[in-house]
């Protein structure tokens, strides 16, 4: 559906992207009181309990807090999610664990598994209520910028007019391309293989997180919905392997692929039973060279797209979210306006350079525990044992990832 004739007045914003982060934009920018357009090229399924995303991610406290803030946050955890209470990470070269737990922290729990489908489905409906205007199907295909603001140019005929854009339309963002914006990228030569799971152990409410020579193994608790069966049994994975073994194991059989996963989590949770079909994604870096170019703001994975070991890549897209929030009620106060090139850069330099520092801290901690060369080998599962044994080193490194 797209709303509008072939030229349209002039907005304050237009949002290219409509997954999470895009359309977390967008209806944060409405409620703030801005005209907001958000542009797609596809409507997302509606999500249904029978189907279980395989996308998933270990939503932090602060993206609750906005979500909760947007007014879409009750509706995701009436549908299906599941609190985690408990991380546990260790190495299987040996050395103690790290742990993080709940009631240590005093916290109810650390965080929520949720579906990225859910997410989204719960965002859109919030979209027209707020007064957010859908162009989709359509593509941006145009950019002209001036003084006025940004001039956008649909693959239907529309044009769009508004002070600022925001990019927020994926890893191969189109808008940060006619933006001319360049991207430094790294292939880790690694696939992300992911699936739903019951292991035979209970999954304990927990986050579990086992690294090996050739990526780490994450087992994240999920809601079993009603299924006595699988209540605190279903688990998603996340199996960081190199490419060529990602291949195979997305290719073997169920048996080959059950035993040689129970194996790799060192039998932690007893036999594993694969419930979903399987997946696999290409695992890379990507840093955008800037965050702004004149009136249009980089986003989400348009701007950097990290190493999921940490699970932080939703979490890092909804902190940009909530700092230009931040930004917008600042020069609200001010009576500032708040789409100055100034203040867009302003808003970009604290944004890349959170975002820059986490992905090569991603980085150095994959090449240090995605290896089996001597000295890291030996050093770094102490390191964990080290950090689990020092309360306010293991604190402060949890408020950091919960944005506490």
């Amino acid at each position: 559906m797209t709303n509008g004739s072939s030229r349209r007045g002039a907005l304050d914003a237009v949002v290219a992207g409509g997954g999470v982060v895009g359309a977390a934009t967008a209806l944060m920018l409405a409620r703030e009181g801005l005209s907001v357009a958000l542009v797609e090229p596809r409507h997302p399924n509606a999500w249904t309990p029978e189907t279980r995303d395989l996308r998933v991610y270990a939503f932090a406290p602060d993206n609750v807090r906005l979500l909760e803030d947007l007014g879409v946050w009750a509706a995701v955890r009436d549908a299906r999610v599941q609190p985690y209470r408990r991380m546990r990470v260790w190495d299987a070269a040996g050395g103690d664990a790290l742990v993080f737990d709940a009631d240590t922290l005093g916290q109810p729990q650390l965080g929520w598994i949720v579906e990225n489908a859910l997410l989204v489905d719960r965002l859109w409906a919030a979209l027209p209520a707020a007064g957010v205007r859908l162009h989709c199907p359509a593509r941006i295909e145009g950019l002209q910028q001036d003084d006025a603001g940004v001039h956008l140019q649909l693959d239907d005929g529309v044009q769009l007019h508004a002070r600022f854009a925001v990019a927020a339309d994926g890893a191969q963002s189109a808008l940060r391309d006619l933006a001319g914006i360049g991207c430094t990228r790294h292939d880790y030569a690694q696939k992300g293989v992911v699936a739903f799971i019951a292991p035979e152990q209970s999954h304990q409410d927990t986050c579990w997180q086992r690294f090996l020579a050739t990526g780490p193994l994450a087992v994240l608790p999920f809601n079993g919905d009603g299924d006595a069966a699988l209540q605190g049994q279903i688990s998603s994975i996340v199996w960081t392997l190199p490419e060529a073994e990602a291949v195979r194991l997305l290719a073997a059989d169920a048996n080959t692929f059950e035993t040689e996963l129970m194996a790799a989590f060192g039998g932690e949770l007893g036999a594993m039973r694969l419930l979903s079909p399987r997946a696999g994604f290409r695992l890379q870096r990507q840093l955008a060279e800037t965050y702004v170019r004149d009136r249009v703001i980089l986003m989400g994975d348009a701007a950097h797209a990290v190493h999921p070991l940490a699970g932080q890549g939703v979490n890092l897209g909804l902190r940009d979210v909530a700092a230009l929030r931040e930004m917008l009620r600042n020069a609200a106060q001010r009576q500032a306006n708040p789409a100055s090139p100034a203040r867009l850069a302003r808003w970009a330099r604290t944004r890349r350079s959170e975002s820059v520092i986490a992905a090569h801290a991603f980085d150095a901690i994959n090449r240090a525990y995605s290896n089996d060369a001597l000295w890291p080998t030996l050093l770094r599962g102490h390191a964990l044992g080290i950090a689990g044994k020092l309360p306010p080193l293991s604190r402060t490194l949890w408020r950091h990832a919960a944005g506490i």
